[in-house]
């Protein structure tokens, strides 16, 4: 898959207890790698495993729980995951309000489409967290974009 090509996703999982069910159905906008400190400490890993869908391409069938925080950027990043169990299941930015971030291992199993073509908040990755080589690396946000 060449790095332009964004993918179109008819994807269904459900969490770890099975309580939430999460669809998401239409174009990726983007896929990437997050190392910022609030990543890490949200996948308990050197990274996170993103891809950026419209907010429409998303149904969640269940509920979820959810809790604000401010990002680097001055916004408001809110997380949603299982209240039962925990799972992560997305993520949201007051910068692009109509776009959500999908942990892509939520979707284990169904993510052969998923191409990482950058790795934002490369100013924090860890040593021992190898990520590809080839991929383009922005120390904070990559300039001049919400995505």
């Amino acid at each position: 898959m060449s790095s332009t090509t964004r993918p179109l996703v008819d994807l269904t999982a459900r969490c770890a207890c099975g309580s939430v069910a999460m669809s998401v159905r239409g174009p990726v906008v983007s896929m990437l790698m997050c190392s910022c400190l609030d990543c890490q400490r949200a996948t308990g890993s050197g990274h996170a495993t993103v891809a950026l869908v419209p907010a429409e391409a998303l149904h969640l069938d269940g509920a979820a729980k959810s809790f604000d925080r401010p990002s680097d950027s001055g916004a408001t990043f809110t997380r949603y995951f299982c209240p039962d169990c925990g799972t992560p299941l997305y993520g949201q930015s007051s910068r692009a309000p109509d776009m959500r971030m999908i942990p892509v291992g939520f979707f284990a199993g169904q993510n052969a489409w998923f191409e990482p073509n950058q790795l934002i908040f490369a100013r924090s990755q860890q040593a021992w967290d190898l990520i590809a080589d080839h991929l383009p690396r922005h120390e904070t946000y990559r300039q001049g974009s919400a995505r």
